[in-house]
């Protein structure tokens, strides 16, 4: 199993209190804060932005095992969404969150850039298809959003057109090193286990894991819901904490871990760090971006709220631990020989 331990052993060793203090400063900037009040309308608007451009990728890809197709990668500067079919060769978008562009790239050497900045979803929505068409690129899609209360048709959306860059940049960050985490989490679980992978939907970055069992898919809840939870499994992932479809809202950006179906004793389970807990109404450990923030090392309060969360799920289902994980010992002499 990964363990941080020496991670967090490396950074605390020794430190005066000044140096604690400018290493805390440091550790912040690489972690910046991100009040969901601060950019409420830009996430609203930004996921509206990243449904257009995901239910093309919806549209054009074969189906894959729960949803897998769907999702983005995070990528160097921003968000793709890899390879997707289209005539006789592929295409692929990039949100870039750096220089923020959207950037429509084609296997035969064209290229198209839009640039990320307030317009309405209405004005999106169209000048998104129209560059699709000026690449040759014919698709049509629902163009009514998915995964939130009350949603309005795109080409109908004047309501949503805030785009805050320095927002956008700061959640992007955080992404890619929680992303990074995630790489490391999932490299000793040798069962199936999904990318890393945003799902444009639900606005969050995720990883799953699963225990090779199948699952009773939940009741009362959209097909496309029923389709991604028919295998035992077992997530994590980071949220802004924007506004679900079932109209609940955490109100920040937190970690989340679930198990389903949750097994019996779940949510009474210790998981670290001692600031993380169960939230009835989602159903799931949390723990909040902003206690992250104040620890000495976020990299290991996050490394070990996946990790935590993931033992005490398996252990509670009865998940064949030891069939479905590589050990440390095994994982670094299998690094050490190439």
């Amino acid at each position: 199993m990964h363990d941080s331990a020496g991670v967090g052993a490396i950074e605390k060793g020794g430190a005066s209190p000044d140096e604690g203090g400018n290493q805390r400063s440091r550790l912040n900037e690489r972690w910046p804060a991100l009040p969901l009040e601060a950019w409420r309308d830009t996430c609203d608007t930004l996921h509206m932005w990243v449904q257009i451009v995901g239910k093309v990728k919806l549209t054009l890809s074969p189906f894959q095992n729960e949803w897998w197709q769907v999702a983005f990668q995070p990528a160097a500067r921003g968000l793709a969404t890899g390879p997707i079919p289209a005539g006789d060769g592929v295409f692929e978008a990039e949100f870039d969150f750096v220089d923020h562009n959207l950037i429509l790239r084609t296997s035969d050497g064209r290229c198209k850039a839009l640039p990320l900045m307030p317009c309405s979803v209405s004005d999106f929505y169209h000048h998104f298809m129209s560059a699709l068409d000026a690449l040759d690129i014919k698709v049509r899609i629902n163009t009514l959003p998915v995964e939130i209360p009350d949603p309005i048709r795109f080409e109908a959306d004047h309501e949503h057109a805030s785009y805050d860059p320095d927002y956008v940049h700061r959640w992007w960050l955080i992404l890619t090193r929680t992303a990074t985490i995630m790489e490391q989490f999932r490299s000793s679980f040798v069962g199936k286990s999904s990318p890393i992978q945003f799902f444009w939907g639900s606005f969050d970055l995720t990883q799953t894991r699963f225990s090779g069992r199948p699952a009773a898919p939940p009741q009362g809840v959209p097909r496309f819901v029923q389709l991604a939870e028919d295998e035992e499994n077992m997530a994590c992932g980071f949220w802004p904490g924007n506004t679900a479809a079932s109209g609940l809202t955490l109100g920040q950006p937190a970690f989340y871990a679930y198990i389903y179906p949750e097994p019996a004793g779940f949510r009474e389970a210790s998981v670290r760090p001692a600031a993380a807990g169960y939230h009835e109404k989602l159903g799931e450990f949390i723990l909040s971006y902003e206690d992250v923030r104040r620890t000495d090392s976020p990299e290991r309060a996050i490394s070990d709220f996946f990790q935590s969360s993931y033992e005490a799920a398996a252990t509670l289902a009865h998940w064949d631990r030891h069939r479905l994980e590589r050990r440390r010992e095994t994982l670094q002499a299998q690094t050490s020989t190439r």
